[in-house]
């Protein structure tokens, strides 16, 4: 059978899925980390799966020491404890798999990329703004870091110091000067 691509939308995620066979393999969506969200997702999977599986399993063996099952609300608690740290397990497991890292001492300054600490000067409020730019699963605006998949992030890819990009929003467009691109180590 003949090979080829067919593109779909998932999540505003372009993904590529291959037809081999009669079977359609889903290419997975690469993860772009920096060293210190990989170290992060590292360091939360060896903590739940050394720490806290024993700990659940502890729960469980004490809650089926105590009789029925069937009304036991710390069974159910624990289990569903269980159930939830297997599926995190499974989420970051996943997410490093399909880990690619940004070497942030590499990261060429001349133009915003990837593992870049940016400082944005918004034009409207006169307001100066500072992000790292990081990977859609790294992303957490509370603390200053945004996704290169973001509109934002998108928009500031590949921009120098003195250039002005327009973000398209659905509150109108939004303009923004780059004032500084610097390591964020």
């Amino acid at each position: 059978m003949r090979q080829y691509d067919i593109y779909s939308r998932d999540d505003g995620r372009k993904r590529e899925k291959y037809r081999q066979e009669g079977r359609i393999v889903m290419e997975e969506k690469k993860n772009i980390l920096t060293y210190e969200g990989l170290r992060k997702y590292e360091n939360e999977l060896h903590e739940l799966k050394v720490v806290k599986r024993q700990e659940v399993a502890q729960k469980i063996k004490e809650a089926r020491e105590q009789g029925d099952l069937s009304e036991n609300a710390e069974y159910d608690a624990a289990k569903d404890e269980q159930r939830d740290i297997e599926a995190r397990i499974e989420e970051l497991e996943k997410i490093l798999k399909n880990a690619e890292v940004v070497v942030e001492d590499e990261v060429d300054l001349d133009k915003i990329n990837i593992g870049c600490q940016v400082t944005i000067l918004d034009i409207e409020y006169a307001e100066e703004l500072e992000y790292k730019i990081v990977g859609s699963t790294e992303a957490n605006s509370l603390k200053g870091k945004i996704s290169n998949e973001s509109p934002v992030g998108r928009a500031l890819i590949g921009s120098k110091i003195g250039d002005v990009v327009e973000v398209e929003t659905q509150a109108g467009t939004l303009q923004y000067k780059v004032l500084a691109i610097k390591r964020s180590n």
